[in-house]
């Protein structure tokens, strides 16, 4: 099965762009938005704040020994770590693999960070320039489309010099409309903010 990139990848994207990778794959049985595809991280990282949203607890959390690193070299705080479920999906084309999230209390435009070694078990190639993760499924290649637009807004977000890396509230649009409950039990329906 080859995973191949061309033009037809390019048709519903405003150039010039030079946007991140940004995808809502579901983890857990959540709809998660602003998931950032970074195959320079060496962690697969689930922001606290979203993992408390996501209906999870610090209690599920192991302990975790693993320091993780700002780009400014300060070590950022890790509550634990949690092993979730992720699955990435275009139609009928589906891969679900268990990664290993770093639970970081962190300020961050993104929800959770997909690093080089989740990249690795889905087998997925991603490519920024057309904004695309694609990876085999027994259906064929299936592709997870970038979200230009949101992915704009969280690095428009990211330099705002209010010092919050662009999160002035914690209202920000975080999953889709209407998901699962992470705990499997019943179903949710949580408000978009914009």
């Amino acid at each position: 099965m080859m995973l191949e990139f061309g033009d037809p990848d390019l048709e519903c994207l405003k150039f010039s762009q030079d946007d991140p990778l940004v995808v809502t794959p579901i983890i857990g049985n959540c709809h998660v938005m602003r998931v950032l595809v970074d195959n320079g991280a060496s962690v697969d990282i689930l922001f606290h704040d979203t993992f408390i949203r996501m209906g999870y607890n610090d209690s599920q959390l192991t302990s975790s020994n693993a320091p993780i690193y700002r780009f400014n070299h300060m070590e950022c705080k890790v509550e634990g770590a949690i092993q979730l479920p992720v699955t990435i999906r275009e139609e009928s084309k589906e891969a679900t693999q268990m990664l290993n999230f770093q639970a970081v209390k962190a300020t961050s435009t993104y929800n959770a960070i997909m690093d080089r070694t989740g990249i690795y078990d889905f087998k997925a190639v991603p490519s920024t320039y057309h904004m695309v993760l694609k990876f085999p499924t027994r259906n064929g290649v299936g592709e997870a489309r970038g979200d230009q637009k949101m992915a704009r807004s969280c690095y428009v977000a990211a330099l705002r010099p209010d010092g919050t890396g662009g999160r002035s509230s914690p209202e920000k649009t975080w999953m889709s409309e209407k998901m699962t409950n992470c705990e499997g039990s019943q179903s949710r329906t949580w408000s978009q903010f914009l």
